[in-house]
């Protein structure tokens, strides 16, 4: 275990932050320059390409990849983020498995809210099995926001009559819009980075008046996850977000899901980006490595050409 890291780490996050709801504009920018601080492995191949009509960036291991591949899904509340900024963790994916990955640059909040990020998700699936790859070759992943999407991308495939993939892996999930979890409460000063009044202030932008008591928007609280592919969640004791992670984990395996529910103590919200600097970041993300590789069967992974 790593006390000093863990402590330094909350430090870094609890620095005074401007007082008050940020702008749209104040956000994405204090977003990217948060995550730019963080380590991109060496060794991976990045370029642009189109998946779904999105744009997304194709991670590839520098060694040829294996037969596998990644649909990434970044972090940001909906709001904020991109491919650029959850190049950390989908790097590090990719270098730790030898899988590709593409990385979707969804539309965003509050341009875009609810349900188009689930749709551009979707699409992106969509394009990746239109090529003719195999499912059983495909695992989403996703952190906060994105982790949500792992989730909710599924269950708008089961509803389409889509295969499912054959994996999933959510870092952090954000998973209940309904924000009824304990945690919301209990962790409130605990967690150095968020607080109940700014994930619902960033949520307000993605529902844009919609109803949060639907599965799409709370999985933890209100979808049927029956059929689902083996999910492996992963998240710190130290966030509000902590009881989504937990609940969706029981729904789960109510209905004969594998599930395995990942909980390291200590650590903030995706406390993955943190690898190389945090020794749980990367006991984590080998733990997820293992995951997908046991998970995820050669088969047809066709590539995806760009358009």
């Amino acid at each position: 275990m790593s006390k000093e890291q863990r402590a330094r780490i909350d430090a870094m996050m609890r620095q005074p932050r401007p007082e008050g709801p940020r702008s749209v504009e104040e956000l994405r920018a204090g977003f990217k320059a948060l995550m730019a601080r963080m380590i991109v492995p060496d060794g991976i191949r990045v370029t642009q390409t189109t998946l779904g009509n999105r744009s997304a960036l194709h991670v590839e291991p520098g060694n040829g990849p294996r037969a596998g591949t990644i649909l990434y899904f970044h972090g940001g509340g909906f709001v904020f983020g991109s491919p650029e900024t959850a190049l950390p963790l989908t790097g590090q994916l990719v270098a730790r498995t030898g899988f590709t990955a593409y990385s979707v640059d969804y539309r965003l909040a509050p341009e875009h809210p609810f349900p188009a990020a689930i749709e551009d998700t979707l699409n992106a699936y969509r394009a990746l099995l239109d090529t003719g790859m195999d499912p059983s070759t495909i695992a989403f992943a996703g952190d906060s926001a994105g982790g949500g999407l792992t989730v909710t991308t599924c269950l708008a495939a089961r509803d389409a009559g889509l295969p499912l993939p054959a994996a999933i892996v959510a870092f952090s999930p954000g998973l209940d819009a309904t924000r009824t979890g304990e945690s919301m409460d209990t962790k409130e000063g605990i967690d150095p980075i968020f607080t109940r009044k700014a994930v619902e202030h960033t949520g307000a932008m993605y529902l844009a008046g919609a109803d949060p008591h639907q599965p799409l928007l709370s999985p933890a609280v209100l979808a049927d996850l029956t059929g689902f592919p083996p999910l492996l969640i992963q998240v710190g004791t130290n966030e509000i977000l902590l009881d989504d992670s937990t609940r969706l984990a029981a729904r789960g395996r109510a209905v004969g899901v594998d599930v395995i529910l990942d909980v390291t103590a200590d650590v903030p919200h995706v406390f993955q980006s943190f690898a190389g600097i945090l020794d749980e970041a990367d006991e984590a993300l080998d733990r997820a490595a293992l995951f997908l590789g046991q998970r995820l069967r050669a088969g047809n992974a066709a590539s995806v050409s760009a358009t």
